[in-house]
């Protein structure tokens, strides 16, 4: 009889469950759950521009119904399918996405007492409220534990753990002190499922990309640095777990609960936890010498590289992590902090659709419109980490055109990329060939045209058109040991569609000489250039604009 696993995915805005028969790699269910609170599923503040919070209720009530959902369409699509005959469960999340909780495993955002507080919510990957905690961080770090940068490419995120929990406890110490743990959106849903609560094995995937996580140095930070930040950090650190795990391994099995919430088997193998992004690239087939680029409202760019005895050092590199995507070789992750965002915030602005723009986009020659932008409207992830940047446009004039200005856009993105995987290959790893997926993937080729001539690299599309959740799957599947390693499992269940795109020569030529001015503007404005000191623009821009509000 076939066999089938579940890949649970929790995207920016959705959840989707996908049941995948394994002899295949069809999908023979997909549910999407879109959550209901706040602007798509995205609490925000009038007061605060950079915050960004999810309703854990909405997470928890998407968990019931995809799953639930799921198994009762199968069948309609697959006579053969039969709940017996799961193998196993994955799950995939955003991250930094951190809950606080009590001791329970249950959301602070549950508790009476902090009913509408939004600091007791999950704090959403693209919150940056705590970017002040992040450059602290940073500087500590420099100061005590230089090596804990060299992990994260230089610079600490205010995207991520540390800083929201430093956050938390210096803007909202009643909700931070009536927590007895945080944990990623990543483990809180194995948590869930298994009921294990705040006992469960963590990811250390989100632990090493996130939290500063390291077997090198013993986990987690220690408790010295932690608390030279703020004492309240240290008795975090002692809530959380020794060691990371990573996903592939079975967190418990469903519970009853959730077995009869669900239809599924109580039981049924639940695999640790791992971020989207992660999980995606091995739902496109990663492997060393080819990177995955997942196209959403950001840009996440996965590689993995041998494990040697010395880690490697990557400056810029949001990422560098041991078994953080595939076992036994070391996980990198860069990326854009807007891409799908950023077409979607110009369409919105002049009123036009996707289409309608990349049609006529299409038709210019790269350097035609005489514009280029700067791709930072959310800040920059890689290689600055710098969240305190913005957005620039420069060879605007009086007949400048809304599709020039796309297709601008779509260049400025193409050319961050250029910046992330030359410094990759500056460092040994190659990036020749890139896998792309994502909604934008699959419905905007104009994008993947353009990237193909502005890096000269090939750029493929993964046959998936889900493959954070597909890799989930695979994730459940290794789990409930339907494969031997996840490189059997790749192979069977993971490919890319025919079709290529090829890097033109003209194109490309020209792109060359764009990209040496993006390189300039880069350089000056993201403050490393020695010979023009615009570094500070866009940060007094900034710091302006918050004391005005």
């Amino acid at each position: 009889m076939p066999r089938y696993s579940v890949g649970l995915d929790f995207g920016t805005n959705s959840a989707r469950a996908l049941i995948v028969r394994l002899e295949d790699g069809e999908a023979v269910a997909e549910v999407v759950a879109p959550y209901p609170s706040g602007v798509d599923g995205v609490l925000l503040s009038e007061q605060e521009p950079d915050l960004a919070r999810q309703s854990p209720s909405d997470l928890r009530n998407a968990l019931r119904r995809i799953l639930s959902e799921a198994v009762a369409a199968a069948p309609n699509q697959d006579p053969d399918f039969e709940v017996a005959h799961v193998v196993g469960i994955g799950v995939d999340a955003t991250a930094s996405t951190p809950l606080p909780l009590d001791a329970n495993g249950a959301p602070l955002a549950d508790d009476p007492r902090f009913a509408g507080d939004l600091n007791a919510q999950a704090w959403l990957w693209k919150d940056h409220t705590a970017h002040g905690e992040a450059e602290e961080i940073t500087a500590r770090a420099a100061q005590m534990r230089p090596t804990y940068l060299e992990r994260c490419g230089g610079a600490y995120s205010s995207e991520w753990f540390w800083a929201k929990a430093l956050r938390c406890a210096r803007r909202a110490s009643e909700v931070f002190d009536a927590a007895y743990t945080w944990m990623e959106l990543c483990d809180w849903i194995p948590a869930m499922l298994t009921g294990t609560g705040v006992a469960v094995a963590r990811s250390v995937c989100a632990a090493g990309h996130k939290g500063l996580y390291a077997d090198d140095w013993g986990g987690y930070p220690d408790e010295q640095f932690l608390s030279a930040l703020n004492p309240r950090l240290a008795r975090l650190k002692q809530s959380l777990p020794e060691r990371g795990h990573p996903f592939g391994i079975s967190a418990g099995g469903l519970t009853q609960e959730w077995a009869d919430a669900t239809g599924l088997p109580a039981g049924t193998p639940v695999s640790i936890g791992g971020i989207d992004a992660h999980v995606g690239a091995v739902g496109s087939g990663v492997r060393p010498g080819t990177l995955v680029r997942i196209l959403g409202t950001s840009a996440c760019d996965m590689a993995v590289a041998p494990a040697g005895d010395q880690m490697p050092v990557i400056p810029g590199i949001s990422g560098v992590v041991r078994d953080s995507i595939l076992p036994g070789l070391v996980g990198l992750e860069a990326g854009q902090a807007a891409v799908g965002d950023l077409y979607g915030w110009w369409a919105r602005l002049c009123g036009a659709g996707h289409e309608q723009l990349a049609e006529r986009a299409a038709a210019l020659k790269p350097g035609q419109s005489g514009l280029l932008a700067l791709d930072w409207n959310n800040g920059n992830r890689s290689v600055l980490q710098d969240p305190r940047l913005a957005g620039l446009l420069v060879g605007q004039t009086l007949a400048t055109q809304p599709h020039e200005v796309y297709r601008a856009l779509i260049e400025a993105t193409a050319f961050g990329a250029r910046m992330i995987w030359d410094r990759l290959e500056e460092h040994g790893v190659r990036t020749q060939l890139v896998i792309n997926c994502g909604g934008i993937a699959e419905k905007n080729p104009l994008v993947l045209r353009i990237c193909a001539g502005a890096t000269r690299r090939t750029m493929l599309v993964s046959r998936s058109p889900q493959t954070c959740a597909l890799g989930a799957a695979i994730c459940g599947a290794v789990a409930g040991g339907a494969f031997g390693s996840f490189e059997a499992a790749l192979d069977a269940l993971t490919g890319v569609n025919p079709e290529r795109y090829e890097p033109d020569e003209a194109d490309a030529a020209v792109y060359d000489e764009l990209f040496e001015l993006y390189r300039t503007l880069h350089d000056a404005f993201g403050g490393i250039s020695s010979e023009i000191a615009l570094g500070a623009v866009m940060k007094r821009l900034l710091a302006l604009r918050d004391r005005c509000r």
